[in-house]
């Protein structure tokens, strides 16, 4: 199970690395939990533009995991993976402003956390709350799932970007997943 990290799995404050300000969105923790009682693997696969904006240090991301892996695990859930993209092709930080294929809607993140588990793309899920993710779930070859809590803003629809599923949380997400 591949999820988006902000709006998705936790509560969107833009380019936050803080620990203490990361909380679960509403009806994560219950979604994650069925999803690991079921036995999928939970991985975050997240853009974090923020490392090549100068915003953060990319070390900062070290933080943000440690708390996500805390996070879930009061949940009663784990969190078995955490990539991400630190790119972007209008960034300030030279090392990272880049165009590259891990920044979503690209595939490439996907395809990594995929390969790195074994995983058959076709039989793996990708959900997140923008059709960004939609499009590299699809790209990828992954089943998809909009958690629409109101982070799309574009609503640029293509077949790429049409989602398998639409929901309004990751605890109604699980049960769509878990219900196939």
């Amino acid at each position: 199970m591949l999820l988006d990290k902000d709006g998705t799995l936790v509560v969107d404050v833009p380019y936050n690395v803080d620990p203490a300000r990361i909380r679960l969105a509403p009806g994560a923790a219950e979604g994650a939990r069925l999803l690991h009682r079921a036995g999928f693997d939970l991985v975050v696969v997240s853009n974090q533009s923020g490392v090549a904006r100068g915003l953060f240090p990319e070390s900062a991301l070290a933080g943000v995991e440690a708390r996500l892996r805390e996070l879930l695990e009061e949940a009663g859930a784990a969190l078995d993976g955490f990539l991400y993209c630190p790119h972007h092709p209008a960034g300030a930080v030279p090392e990272y402003t880049r165009a590259c294929d891990c920044r979503k809607p690209a595939p490439g993140l996907l395809l990594r956390a995929l390969e790195e588990r074994g995983a058959d793309p076709a039989a793996s899920w990708m959900v997140g709350d923008v059709l960004n993710d939609v499009e590299a779930g699809r790209r990828a070859g992954c089943r998809t799932v909009l958690v629409d809590s109101g982070g799309e803003t574009e609503w640029r629809l293509t077949r790429e970007r049409m989602p398998h599923h639409a929901v309004r949380d990751l605890a109604e997400a699980a049960r769509v997943v878990l219900a196939l």
